[in-house]
């Protein structure tokens, strides 16, 4: 919109602080203003003066920012029927409600030295997932997740939309909103009537007359009295679900930077949870991010290698997780078209598509094998990248079709068998692909890569053609609607004649197990990567086999990867001889090969020759982790891992200090990552790959919490109380938190006397309650001082006393009680101390935040929170080590410490015991 259009500077101010709102409360300068549509000068008065009335305040970045002046947390009163949690910063309060440990009783009141602005309105992606998901519970009861999944995908649909295109000005925006068709006009119909078939006729038909990629089928019915209830049910149920979707924090239009996509990330995690929960028969919609990943950087496609007009397709694409991966690797605009049987999960990708920035993919319905729908003419379209997870060993995949004769010519090495579809699938892309350039990659059964008849003649064909570049084999259990190993098919026409063989990975051994199924972790993914990248032979996991080798009689063309990979773990062999004369084997000692290269004088304190072939140890068992832990040289291993992590850490020092508001968060994790993985690349005896899914773990875990509010707020931590309303719309004091920079922290730093101080009045608390409990449990018999007690506290034990007063019988039970009643007084007194001192730190820390500056915050995430945890992880991977050195050097010396005729010998005396003992009792024993 042009600067002339505006016309007051009251109606400029009007649309500033409205855009500034819908961009979530706070937006870089350039960013506003272009949003704003305005020249540098007119934006420059109209913030100078909102500035001057206090209306807004200025921040952090590159090129600065601005953020509203005043931004509350507001829960929607509508939705009274879960508990909801209101976050509001305000100056520290005294209160009589009841806090939790973070906020402790009898804390004297201290305003702050100036209002705490809360975080503005991008939520955490943790906080995001698990408010979405809640959704789901509206709808959960009455509906499997197969049918409900549509309800919740579908909002998060249109209030996405609705924020990022809603009050577009572009001349022809991706989505089109029409009057009527918005999230608002749907919070509207909150609590009438006819709000079900409101949602049908007014909100989604509407969509789907002003967006001809729509389709009626795209959308669940809102006016299913069979799946949502029928009158006030219904009513009640939709505007439940609606209300979820209301809360502030859900503001969607400032949520997305390129591939850093919030809602495609929370896309994805519900659609991980739908498969997970629709159960064997529905899970085919979702491929596992992890194994789109795979395929999206093995097919090798990138930025670099590509250019607007490469175009990628995925013949069975179900919700188009996978064309996203692929996608997401170029970052750029590119074709992406895909073809979907199943008419409501296409619908789903269609949606997809538009949640992820890519409104203009095209997701057709159809059977792709009986009728494709993306032809050049008559012929198959062909494509730079095809990728597919078709559906496994498909019986009916030739319903409709002969095979014979085929249009299309796809099937000129063979028909598949009637009942195993796999083949034709994969014959279906090398078609799709073009003729010398095309590369893809599918996912099929291990069945493929050793069945024979027709499949074996296929396979034939397939080797000789040299389109086959490689194989990966994934564990078992990764997929939903099937637990069976499944493999990754590499292919690439380019350069295909002159391939001399195929290159095999066997990944089957790296997951992690997570609930019912296995996940590829990320170290798992980025192995198989950059092993593929490499195509250098790894023992146990990767080869690159000759083309020969797979002709040769011996194997005939047979590509199960047990044949040219062993990757079983070596078996455990037991020495006879070390077994019957003692000993322990030099071969056992020499499987730590690589640790005595690194520690040569380790072996050599820690083994003696016994005798040729067999070593002792020189100190007893109990003592082995203390001398590995003790030895000069694993000292020095340990410093030089030390170094290797302070080398990283100065690298990425300035990276993550450096982060302002408009970064991108997978950006930067990229590259901290990668630094870390190839830093310790040169760090002995240690896997880099586990140091870098410590790094994964935490980023996931809260790294990348924090720097979606830096790259939202600027390096901003102040407290905010969170205020808690119940369903009858009391409002709860539950104590004061900071997301980016927890309360341990600032206490570590700066209060570190004082926690000292408490520590000691609790341990010395917790000393006296353990003595009050020794002493009650001492005399709690039937003849103790506390028996006739039905309870013990000080009113009963002073009663007692009381009554027994100086009586000389009862000196015993006047100890003891008087005992307890001196320790309980100080136990009360230590209670009391320990309330105050809790308050009182808890407030010193509260009031502290506000006198941090930028540089202090940052020492304090980056050094104290971030690298302080990472380096905690790498001393667990140092401490991993010396305990399986000195775990195996137990075991073997447990193993063999009681040779066979020390055992005949041990046999022998206990006899001659037993005997005596016999002869002695009377009993004879032959």
């Amino acid at each position: 919109m042009m600067d002339t259009e505006v016309t007051s500077t009251e109606k400029k101010i009007e649309r500033f602080i409205s855009t500034l709102e819908a961009m979530g409360s706070s937006a870089e300068n350039q960013r506003l203003r272009e949003a704003l549509g305005w020249q540098e000068s007119t934006y420059d008065s109209i913030k100078q003066q909102l500035l001057e009335e206090s209306r807004i305040v200025p921040g952090q970045g590159r090129g600065g920012s601005v953020a509203l002046a005043t931004t509350t947390y507001t829960a929607n009163k509508e939705s009274a029927t879960s508990l909801e949690v209101r976050e509001v910063s305000v100056p520290y309060l005294k209160t009589k409600m009841k806090a939790d440990s973070s906020s402790r009783d009898g804390a004297t009141a201290t305003p702050a030295a100036k209002t705490l602005a809360p975080r503005n309105g991008v939520i955490k992606k943790s906080d995001l997932y698990s408010s979405i998901w809640a959704s789901c519970d509206e709808l959960r009861g009455g509906m499997d997740a197969s049918q409900y999944k549509d309800y919740v995908l579908f909002m998060l649909f249109i209030k996405y939309i609705s924020d990022k295109y809603g009050n577009s000005d572009d001349f022809a925006p991706p989505v089109v909103i029409p009057p009527g068709a918005s999230f608002k006009d749907m919070v509207a119909l909150k609590g009438k009537d006819d709000i079900g078939d409101k949602i049908n006729i007014q909100v989604i038909q509407k969509l789907i007359d002003a967006n001809t990629k729509l389709a009626r089928s795209d959308f669940p019915d809102f006016n299913d009295p069979n799946k949502l209830g029928e009158g006030s049910a219904m009513v009640e149920r939709l505007g439940n679900l609606i209300a979820i979707f209301e809360k502030p924090e859900l503001n969607f239009a400032n949520n997305r930077a390129d591939n850093d996509d919030l809602l495609g990330d929370a896309y994805e995690y519900l659609m991980r949870h739908f498969a997970q929960d629709s159960g064997k028969s529905k899970g085919q919609f979702y491929t596992p991010a992890e194994v789109s990943r795979i395929i999206a950087q093995v097919i090798g496609i990138s930025h670099a290698s590509t250019k607007a007009s490469t175009t990628a397709y995925d013949p069975t694409c179900g919700s188009g997780s996978l064309l996203l991966k692929v996608a997401a690797e170029v970052g750029r605009q590119i074709t992406l078209e895909g073809q979907e049987k199943d008419v409501a999960t296409a619908g789903l990708a269609r949606m997809n598509m538009i949640l992820h920035g890519f409104p203009s993919a095209t997701i057709l319905s159809g059977d792709t094998l009986v009728n494709p729908k993306f032809k050049d003419g008559e012929q198959l379209r062909a494509y730079d990248y095809v990728v597919a997870n078709p559906p496994f060993s498909d019986k009916k995949w030739s319903t409709g079709l002969n095979p014979a004769n085929d249009p299309y010519h796809r099937f000129t090495w063979g028909e598949p068998p009637a009942k195993q579809g796999d083949y034709a699938y994969l014959l279906h892309i090398i078609r799709s692909m073009k003729a010398t350039t095309g590369k893809g990659a599918i996912i099929l059964p291990h069945g493929v890569l050793f069945r024979g008849n027709a499949e074996a003649h296929i396979r034939r064909q397939l080797v000789h053609s040299g389109i086959l570049k490689g194989i990966i084999g994934l564990p078992a259990n990764l997929f939903y609607g099937t637990g069976i190993p499944a493999c990754i098919l590499v292919l690439d026409k380019e350069n295909a004649s002159a391939r001399k063989g195929i290159f095999m990975i066997d990944a089957s051994k790296g997951f992690v197990k997570d609930g019912p199924k296995n996940r590829l972790r990320e170290q798992d993914i980025h192995r198989i990567v950059d092993t593929f990248r490499r195509s250098a032979d790894e023992p146990r996991y990767a080869r690159m086999v000759p083309l020969d080798e797979i002709a040769s009689e011996k194997n005939d063309y047979n590509l199960n990867l047990p044949r040219y990979i062993d990757s079983s773990e070596p078996e455990d062999l037991h020495d006879i001889n070390a077994h019957l004369n003692g000993g322990i084997p030099e071969r056992d000692i020499d499987a730590f090969a690589a640790d005595w290269q690194e520690m040569p004088a380790l072996r050599h304190a820690l083994f003696e020759a016994e005798r040729p072939g067999y070593a002792r140890l020189r100190q007893p068992m109990a003592e082995v982790r203390s001398i590995i832990l003790a030895h000069p040289q694993f000292q020095q291993f340990r410093s030089k891992v030390e170094t290797l992590f302070g080398k990283w850490q100065q690298a990425v020092m300035p990276l993550l200090t450096g982060i302002q508001p408009g970064d991108k968060p997978k950006a930067l994790v990229a590259q901290v990552s990668e630094t870390l993985l190839t830093t310790f690349h040169a760090a002995p005896l240690l896997d880099p790959y586990d140091i870098y899914q410590h790094l994964m773990d935490y980023w996931a875990e809260t790294m990348q919490d924090d720097a979606y509010l830096i790259v939202a707020d600027g390096w901003m931590a102040l407290p905010r109380r969170i205020m808690e309303t119940d369903k009858k719309g009391k409002i709860k004091d539950k104590g004061w938190t900071c997301d980016l920079l927890p309360k341990p922290y600032i206490v570590a730093r700066y209060f570190a006397d004082e926690q000292a101080e408490l520590d000691a009045k609790q341990a010395e608390l917790e000393s006296i309650a353990s003595q009050i409990a020794e002493l009650e449990e001492e005399h709690g018999g039937e003849d103790g001082a506390f028996a006739g007690f039905d309870k013990i506290n000080a009113g009963p034990v002073k009663d007692r006393l009381t009554e027994i007063g100086d009586d000389a019988d009862s000196a015993d039970e006047r100890t003891v009680l008087k005992q307890w009643q001196q320790l309980s007084t100080r136990e009360a007194a230590l209670k009391k101390t320990v309330k105050t001192l809790e308050a009182e730190l808890d407030q010193q820390a509260h009031d502290h935040y506000v006198t941090l500056s930028e540089i202090e915050v940052k020492t304090l995430v980056v050094r104290d929170k971030w690298l302080a945890r990472l380096q905690a992880n790498v001393q667990q991977e140092l401490d991993r080590i010396s305990q399986t050195l000195a775990q195996r050097i137990r075991e073997l010396a447990e193993r063999y410490g009681t040779p066979l005729p020390k055992l005949e010998d041990e046999v022998a005396a206990l006899s001659v015991k037993v005997g005596a003992h016999l002869k002695k009792m009377g009993a004879t024993w032959k």
